[in-house]
């Protein structure tokens, strides 16, 4: 596991992760790419997060299972928070100086548009095989 400070563009909101697992994920869902325009590629860092300016943190209740949340001053996507076990999954990129990342895992493959891939090897679930995964999380 991995330890790693990051912050939103305008620094109002400072995260320290202590617990990111270097095997990320991308997802390929909708819900994802409309978020943010593209694949959300996340680590898991569990529930071991401190978050200092959280009243600068606007949550959005976007499934049965998960929240998202945002940066209201600067809009920085900071998270994606399972509601039941309290893990957060955050923006790769939000964490600078991370080393040894391994893209492990891909969601919601079979939404994934046509107009790009990766050439990474990498296990992948589709909607209906991640939607039966996360429904044993509800």
């Amino acid at each position: 596991m991995l330890s790693a400070k990051a912050n939103c563009l305008c620094g109002a909101v400072k995260i320290t992760a202590n617990e990111i697992n270097p095997k990320f994920t991308v997802c390929h869902c909708d819900a994802c790419r409309g978020w943010g325009g593209a694949p959300f590629f996340a680590v898991q860092c569990g529930t071991q997060v401190e978050i200092e300016g959280s009243d600068n943190i606007k949550m959005y209740d976007s499934s049965s299972w998960a929240s998202r949340g945002f940066c209201t001053e600067c809009g920085t996507h900071l998270f994606f928070r399972f509601k039941q076990s309290g893990d957060y999954n955050m923006p790769v990129g939000l964490f600078k100086n991370l080393t040894e990342l391994e893209m492990e895992m891909q969601y919601f493959s079979d939404q994934r548009p046509d107009y790009y891939c990766f050439s990474n090897k990498t296990k992948e679930l589709s909607k209906a095989e991640i939607m039966t995964y996360f429904a044993k999380k509800v």
